[in-house]
């Protein structure tokens, strides 16, 4: 008997609709209920931690999920389910990859439809969870992301569509498995990110913004998130990682300063690179970090957890985990 325990977190796959508009007010027992007959040899244990949507998450509440999956794997649990809103799922998601190297499934899925709507998607994308956390076609993956059908790999997994049942992408990658009828296909072998030695039990990590390029775009907003105490900045760059002569100037003002910034692209899907002179030539020279294919947003949590690392460089954990070197392993040399 495998026994998987599902943490609930409110979301849309928690919701009722009212008056007021969507509210998350349906608890862990009644959306397992939901999801049908449970997988052949399965418990599940439910309980809930957050009832909200995630827009409204700080990162001190994705530690405190981060802590309910530690004590979940630490009492035993064969996989963990994490029910979660879809408007931030992708940030939850990197932060649990960044933090297990547990070989048990983490899962999360939600709903792009609440729970009453007569065709509220939750309950199918809830049975599919629990099927690929009862699997061991998911074992040694790090955290996946569950939704219509398919299971996504944390790293690059990014909410492509504001309302379709069929919510995520992960572009350049795809999905690691697919559910068909209860079954769960392996689509690829694992092959996990590195891990960051990131305390679980802070309060809340450093602050990272995300500064976008756009015409016009100048030094202000890195220049005024140095000024509220940010650790390091994340630049959302034009194309393969490209912004103009003001912004560069700031963002070398920054890396003088000792607060890293890691340049990412705000296309939806490639790789960044220093190849345009001018551009991301000079954003290289100043020494931004050229961050790979990371979104914007997962690359602010990886700033983040590298920036609340004591004794550390966060500059030089940064550039371990890009390059699949392990963080562990430098930190502890």
């Amino acid at each position: 008997m495998r026994r998987i325990e599902v943490v609930a977190t409110g979301g849309t796959i928690a919701s009722r609709s009212g008056a007021e508009g969507r509210r998350a007010t349906v608890l862990a027992k009644e959306l397992v209920a939901s999801a049908g007959p449970l997988p052949p040899g399965v418990e599940v244990g439910a309980r809930d931690v957050i009832t909200r949507g995630s827009y409204a998450f700080d990162t001190a509440d994705l530690l405190a999920l981060a802590r309910e999956v530690r004590t979940a794997l630490r009492d035993g649990a064969d996989g963990v389910v994490m029910t979660h809103g879809t408007d931030t799922m992708e940030e939850t998601a990197f932060l649990l990859d960044l933090a297990f190297d547990d070989p048990r499934p983490i899962v999360l899925t939600g709903a792009q439809r609440p729970f009453d709507d007569r065709a509220a998607d939750g309950p199918a994308n809830l049975g599919d969870a629990l099927a690929v956390a009862a699997d061991d076609a998911a074992r040694g993956h790090g955290p996946l992301l569950v939704f219509d059908g398919f299971a996504f790999v944390a790293r690059g997994v990014r909410k492509s569509d504001t309302m379709s049942a069929h919510a995520f992408t992960s572009p350049g990658r795809g999905p690691a498995l697919r559910v068909a009828d209860g079954r769960v296909v392996p689509l690829w072998q694992p092959s996990p990110s590195p891990r960051l030695p990131l305390d679980l039990d802070l309060p809340r990590l450093p602050r990272v913004d995300v500064v976008p390029v756009y015409p016009g775009a100048d030094g202000l907003f890195v220049r005024a998130s140095l000024a509220a105490g940010a650790a390091g900045v994340v630049v959302a760059a034009v194309g393969a990682g490209n912004a103009g002569p003001a912004l560069v100037d700031a963002v070398g003002e920054s890396v003088a300063a000792g607060r890293p910034v890691l340049i990412c692209s705000r296309v939806h899907s490639g790789p960044v690179a220093p190849l345009y002179a001018g551009g991301g030539t000079e954003l290289q020279r100043v020494g931004a970090i050229f961050a790979g294919d990371l979104s914007p947003w997962q690359a602010r949590l990886l700033l983040a957890a590298a920036s609340a690392i004591p004794d550390r460089s966060p500059q030089e954990l940064v550039r371990a985990w890009l390059a699949g070197r392990d963080p562990l392993a430098e930190a502890g040399s």
